[in-house]
């Protein structure tokens, strides 16, 4: 793959565009058939994916199915590719975070604050959470994780990062993010630190719109750029761009699209070797901007190697080719990005573990590290329990982001199981539009619409992609006075953002029932409402090393 030398032949226009086609990895569902997609918009079909595999495409993201059916799509893709072939995955909280039937694991912030009562135990945690991932990612055909988060979160209201980043400091964040990345390489699958230079510090989804950073150098080289340095001393095998303009680096183009921060930065002054890929291409601060092509051609002229989730993969393959034959691109410069695909493949991903018995979920050893991860993070607060078998029925108000496209809440869920079984009935409240809202800032609850009983309150809230914001817009503190002073709360559980908690839990009487949880998951709601007396169940041993 390296460029051809004196006397070599020239490359063909199909050698051409299949070199090309090496440095683009599209979006695919983990399901097996075409009607099972969960995101068509983005997610190619089964002719399209064949079409494009055939042509050379260098990787495949994959989103949605149980363990079982992503350990066959992962052999067909392989199948269909005839060559070597990054797949890779979001599973920044362990696998079973977007692929059902294996260990979803609290999320990484949880253990940025553990760090700092136990490091000792927060460092030996992180770890094991870096072999969990890589182990059960590669039980169903994974070889790359797109994880590590190296982003200083120290923006509580970051709408994005928030409970992905190992922490609010760079110190800790180094720490863990080392740790975490030491664990998931050893298992033989391609590690990715993200998103540089760092996009802890925004206010702005750059799913939705371009977040600007307006930090001086100085800044930079204390907050932002630490961890990234960690996770390259670490030897890390890829990095992801952002999507954000850093004034102080480029004033003109994102860090996905700036030679200064991807060649000048991240390659010369940071001595980065490994494999550059940019943050999907089809998000509003790039796509907004510039089109399918001219996208891709401009991440390659900064320096990415991959270029994640173009809008348009033969849009791209055009686009690049035409800025080869006008000289705008070199092909040495393609040809060096695809030898950094394949050596990051042959020295990280290792080939699939032995067909495991996936539908018997994770192993005994994963399913101790998911518990004790619950119970380390887990924070209880008052000297109450919530009541039982309240009279004349209690209200069991859930918030979420969206009644449809819930994954940690269907209706098996302990949050909804575990109150309904004391007498509590289920009501949602979500972010796209159900009541009980109403337009009083002192009052924000309809009361007389929710109707009689006491209330527990179970708020699910948390910095997640295209929400843009993470829920500090909302009335909580009111909601809960107004239920307070009605007399008819009967205990708050968040799961989530640690800042919604620590905004709410001094408002709350000490005989109050309430509890905090990183995790959404659940196996975290499980554990909280256990905690709170309303629990069914014994729960699993601790982890140990």
């Amino acid at each position: 793959m390296l460029p051809p030398g004196p006397g070599d032949p020239a490359t063909s226009a199909a050698e051409r565009r299949r070199l090309i086609a090496s440095l683009l990895v599209v979006r695919a569902s983990g399901h097996l058939a075409d009607d099972q997609r969960r995101y068509p918009q983005w997610e190619t079909s089964n002719a399209e994916l064949q079409r494009l595999l055939d042509a050379g495409i260098g990787g495949v993201i994959l989103l949605g199915a149980g363990a079982p059916e992503l350990r066959l799509r992962t052999e067909q893709l392989r199948r269909w590719a005839g060559g070597p072939l990054l797949l890779c995955a979001d599973v920044e909280e362990g696998v079973g975070q977007r692929f059902e039937g294996l260990s979803w694991l609290v999320p990484p912030l949880a253990l940025g604050r553990l760090y700092a009562t136990d490091p000792a135990q927060a460092l030996t945690l992180a770890e094991a959470y870096g072999a969990c991932t890589g182990r059960e990612a590669r039980r169903v055909g994974l070889n790359g994780v797109l994880a590590p988060v190296c982003d200083v979160n120290n923006n509580a209201d970051n709408p994005v990062i928030n409970v992905r980043a190992w922490g609010e400091d760079p110190a800790t964040v180094s720490a863990l993010v080392t740790a975490f990345s030491r664990g998931l390489q050893r298992q033989g699958v391609l590690g990715c630190a993200k998103h540089f230079p760092g996009h802890g510090d925004t206010a702005i989804d750059s799913h939705l719109a371009l977040p600007r950073l307006p930090h001086d150098r100085r800044r930079l080289e204390a907050v932002e750029f630490p961890p990234f340095r960690a996770a390259i001393a670490a030897d890390i095998a890829a990095v992801m761009s952002a999507h954000l303009l850093l004034e102080a680096l480029d004033p003109e183009r994102p860090a996905t699209l700036s030679r200064p921060v991807l060649d000048g930065l991240l390659r010369r002054e940071l001595g980065f070797k490994g494999l550059v890929i940019t943050d999907a291409l089809v998000m509003e601060a790039i796509s907004a901007r510039h089109g399918p092509g001219e996208a891709v051609v401009l991440a390659l002229e900064a320096g990415a190697d991959l270029a994640l989730m173009p809008a348009d993969p033969w849009a791209a393959i055009d686009a690049v080719d035409a800025a080869l034959a006008s000289g705008r691109l070199q092909e040495s410069v393609l040809r060096h990005a695809a030898a950094r695909r394949l050596e990051a493949l042959e020295r990280w991903a290792l080939p699939p573990l032995p067909q495991p018995a996936l539908e018997e979920g994770p192993s005994p050893e994963d399913r101790r590290l998911a518990v004790t991860l619950v119970q380390r993070t887990l924070v209880v607060q008052g000297r109450g329990a919530i009541a039982p078998r309240p009279a004349g029925g209690g209200i069991n108000l859930i918030r979420i982001d969206r009644s449809l496209a819930c994954p940690f809440l269907d209706a098996r869920a302990p949050a909804m199981v575990l109150p309904q079984r004391h007498g509590y009935r289920p009501c949602l409240l979500a972010g796209d539009g159900i009541p009980p809202w109403r337009e009083l800032p002192e009052a924000p609850l309809d009361l007389e619409r929710l109707g009689s009983g006491p209330v527990l309150l179970q708020l699910f809230v948390r910095g997640n992609p295209f929400r843009g914001d993470a829920g500090s817009n909302e009335p909580w503190a009111a909601a809960l006075q107004q239920l307070l002073r009605a007399g008819r709360l009967a205990g708050l559980t968040v799961h989530g953002s640690p800042y919604l908690w620590e905004a709410l839990a001094p408002l709350l009487p000490a005989d109050c029932a309430a509890a905090y949880s990183p995790g959404q998951m659940p196996l975290a709601q499980q554990h909280v409402l256990e905690a709170l007396g309303l629990g069914a169940g014994s729960r699993s041993g601790d982890f140990t090393d």
